[in-house]
């Protein structure tokens, strides 16, 4: 049981949800962000795990906001102390081809998706640093490695997240940070359930596995990359995607 603390940013998503559960699981004291606690249901997300004995903390936070996220960081460090492991997840979608994009609907996806990552990470690096210990885990998309149509702006911030990863690993080695990136696959979550049938059919048909990915499996590779003997492993893009995308 490590103690550290873990902040995953938009935890309460089908993702985000598990990677809660298990570094709650691994012994981690978890605190996640979101952006209106009422409007989400934070209060009923957290009554949800609590019935299975997992405890979750929230703090709210525009992540696309570099102040919020500078006295959100504060705000975490105050009421549950500094934080090791930190999982930038937050994001969303605005899909539309290039040709019919809205300038709007571009920023917002690079803003919470890509700038969220500098964002809520330049506050905790530091102290990280100083403690010579850190873990910092993004969480792109196999989107990010292939392309997709019509999601230039999904795809731009998710390797654009990657092209952070490397560069960060870099600065924090000498200091016992590591930064790593893991892209899924097709995950099956409300999100992804929201597509009509007949194109789940289609999307599922591409992957070799068979299946979309369980959020679970996701969260599996997080936790891995959390724990204190993962130190060597750094600057890593680890695909969890069935087999659909394929590199060395």
């Amino acid at each position: 049981m490590t103690g550290r603390l873990a902040l995953v940013t938009g935890g309460n998503g089908g993702i985000g949800t598990e990677v809660c559960r298990q570094l709650a699981g691994a012994g981690y004291r978890v605190v996640t962000t979101c952006m209106d606690a009422e409007r989400e249901g934070i209060a009923q997300w957290q009554a949800d795990l609590a019935r299975d004995g997992v405890e979750v903390g929230y703090v709210e936070c525009d992540v696309s906001d570099f102040n919020d996220c500078a006295a959100m960081a504060q705000r975490v460090e105050e009421e549950h102390g500094p934080v090791d492991i930190l999982v930038n997840l937050a994001g969303i979608t605005r899909d539309s081809f290039l040709h019919k994009m809205a300038q709007e609907d571009w920023k917002a996806v690079v803003d919470v998706n890509l700038d969220s990552v500098f964002n809520v990470t330049r506050h905790f690096i530091p102290g990280m640093r100083d403690r010579s210990f850190g873990r910092v885990i993004n969480v792109a998309s196999v989107n990010g490695q292939t392309g997709q149509f019509g999601q230039t702006n999904y795809s731009a911030a998710k390797a654009g997240m990657h092209g952070f990863t490397m560069a960060l690993a870099k600065e924090g080695a000498r200091k016992g940070v590591t930064v790593n990136t893991v892209s899924p696959g097709y995950v099956d979550t409300s999100m992804t359930a929201a597509i009509p049938e007949d194109i789940r059919t289609q999307i599922v048909a591409q992957i070799p596995a068979g299946r979309m990915a369980k959020p679970e499996e996701i969260a599996r590779v997080v936790v891995f990359l959390a724990l204190d003997e993962s130190g060597y492993i750094n600057g890593a893009n680890i695909p969890v995607n069935g087999a659909l995308f394929c590199s060395f």
